[in-house]
């Protein structure tokens, strides 16, 4: 069998093949030291770029020889010659205390440090305090165990390899495992056409800022949320809306945290400059809490003429009534929604079940079937039926065959850049045609990862009773109202749905247990269903045993 199709080299075939299409679609975005490594890499024996992956696709930079023991490489040594040379492995780094000490096993600290323990019952974690004291200089592998028959290789290329993997996958949340998930069957993706100008980062300043504003998250994460953090964020100008968003999340989660420290004056700054959704809300109640009213009234107000979503208008609505009280100021009414209706219910316990599926199994009838389907069903039909308008090759959506949705798909463009496409879809709810619409996306992409097809929640019984029993009209006004704000909308659904197939009829219900009260994203979803006219019920149960 030739090394090229040798299957114990999946994970080097992969590799080749994420290079390939990075070398074919991102060619203007590499420096001279990538595009290097590209030549270098694919003149390299095989076993030198096997192990090579192998040791980019681990965690960590610093391996032992011992533990780098792949059968299909054969002598890891030898393999390393070629990399060493390169400059892409280092062999024998000097490392500091506590990186040795994650190489090395108990008995082995015990062994190069026998003179310098004065507890050997200790746990490893103990180990590192008694020698710290001791050791604070970096030195080489085999000079910390010169006893041990092993040697130190340690990548050197580790922020080449970040890069390629950023400009591959549009980000640095997915690892090069996604090939190996992928050759598996663990995940399957949509075929999507990728135009050649159909990429995340554009140009290498793209790439830049990606990675600028990922190390001051880390930097954050770690514990810092100083000024001169803030500041570097800010020193750049983000022109590419992907970039732009996560400089405002970041943001906004740093204001936030600011908030919790009590830094209201900071947070009210990091907050105006995020620019991120939720934002103003967040500047509302802290103006609230340092007693500005008055500035908080202004900025509900603008909020309420002007909302950004219907989370931000109820919130906003809800501050407006209680800073025009603190302002003396009169409180305009509002209609309320009528109330849904209501089901009490006592039950025994049953401590197998959750309070929902409880009530479920109270409800369950053969002529009216009781499914616990919470957010699945309604964004599952949504999903199916308006498949070709989500997976659509929109420019920017889809860059790489990993992906499980389009990359804008919680932006304010989502909807409008597919207006007409999500038209022609739901356009079957008024023609009929949408039943067999459905049934056909099910069958054809049955499995197939998608951002709103829950296929473990989606039985083909409960797909059959679903089509049956909901009226056109209501999946039409609750798959509306899913575009208006897909990140918020499609959550808040009530936790139950049972049917009458006979009678083609249906009912939601919302549970709560004892002492659990509604949230807003429920109370927004009830609403709506009240105004459409869609039967819903909240059940209010209390233990019988309790």
């Amino acid at each position: 069998m030739s090394f090229s199709s040798d299957p114990r080299f999946y994970y080097l075939h992969n590799f080749q093949k994420a290079l390939a299409w990075i070398g074919e679609r991102h060619a203007d975005l590499l420096n001279a030291r990538e595009q290097a490594f590209l030549q270098a890499f694919s003149a390299l024996e095989g076993p030198a770029q096997a192990l090579l992956v192998r040791m980019i696709m681990r965690k960590g930079v610093h391996f032992r020889a011992s533990k780098l023991n792949y059968e299909e490489i054969g002598c890891c040594r030898q393999a390393a010659v070629a990399l060493i040379a390169n400059g892409w492995v280092v062999r024998d780094a000097a490392l500091h205390l506590h990186e040795l000490l994650t190489l090395l096993r108990k008995d082995e600290v015990l062994d190069c440090f026998a003179d310098r323990i004065s507890d050997r019952r200790a746990r490893k974690s103990d180990l590192l305090e008694q020698l710290a004291a001791q050791f604070d200089q970096a030195l080489t592998f085999g000079d910390w165990c010169p006893t041990l028959d092993d040697a130190l290789y340690s990548l050197a290329i580790n922020d080449l390899s970040e890069r390629l993997r950023l400009m591959f996958f549009g980000n640095l949340r997915q690892e090069w495992s996604e090939f190996v998930l992928a050759d598996l069957g663990i995940f399957r993706y949509e075929s999507v056409d990728f135009p050649p100008d159909s990429r995340a980062l554009r140009c290498r300043e793209d790439v830049d800022d990606y990675l600028h504003l990922q190390r001051c998250r880390e930097v954050f994460e770690a514990g810092d949320a100083s000024p001169a953090l803030i500041a570097c964020i800010d020193t750049r100008r983000y022109d590419n809306p992907y970039i732009a968003e996560r400089r405002a999340k970041l943001l906004f989660r740093i204001g936030q945290h600011l908030e919790r420290c009590a830094d209201f004056e900071q947070a009210l700054e990091v907050y105006a400059s995020s620019g991120y959704g939720a934002a103003r809300q967040r500047q509302i109640r802290v103006l609230e809490r340092t007693m500005r009213f008055q500035e908080a009234f202004e900025l509900s107000s603008q909020a309420i003429l002007a909302p950004t979503s219907d989370g931000e208008l109820q919130l906003a609505q809800r501050a407006g009534v209680r800073l025009a009280r603190q302002l003396g100021l009169p409180i305009a009414k509002r209609s309320k929604p009528p109330a849904p209706a209501r089901l009490d219910l006592q039950l025994p316990r049953l401590p197998s079940l959750a309070v929902e599926q409880r009530v479920q199994l109270h409800l369950q009838r053969n002529e009216a079937p009781v499914h616990y389907v919470e957010n699945t069903l309604i964004c599952s039909l949504f999903g199916l039926l308006c498949w070709p308008a989500i997976f659509a090759a929109v420019p920017g959506a889809f860059f790489h065959p990993f992906q499980h949705g389009p990359a804008d798909l919680l932006t304010a463009d989502f909807y409008p850049r597919r207006r007409a496409l999500f038209a022609t879809c739901l356009a079957q709810l008024e023609d009929g045609s949408y039943r067999d619409s459905i049934r056909q996306t099910y069958r054809d992409k049955f499995g197939i990862q998608s951002p709103f097809v829950h296929w473990g929640a989606l039985s083909e019984a409960l797909l059959v009773q679903a089509l049956d029993c909901l009226p056109a009209a209501h999946l039409l006004a609750w798959f509306r109202r899913l575009l208006g704000d897909i990140q918020a909308n499609r959550a808040g659904m009530p936790d139950l749905i049972q049917f009458w197939p006979e009678e083609k009829r249906y009912r939601m219900i919302e549970v709560k247990g004892p002492g659990d009260r509604l949230h807003d994203n429920q109370r927004r979803w009830l609403a709506f269903c009240a105004e459409h006219g869609m039967p819903v019920d909240v059940c209010y149960v209390q233990w019988a045993d309790a």
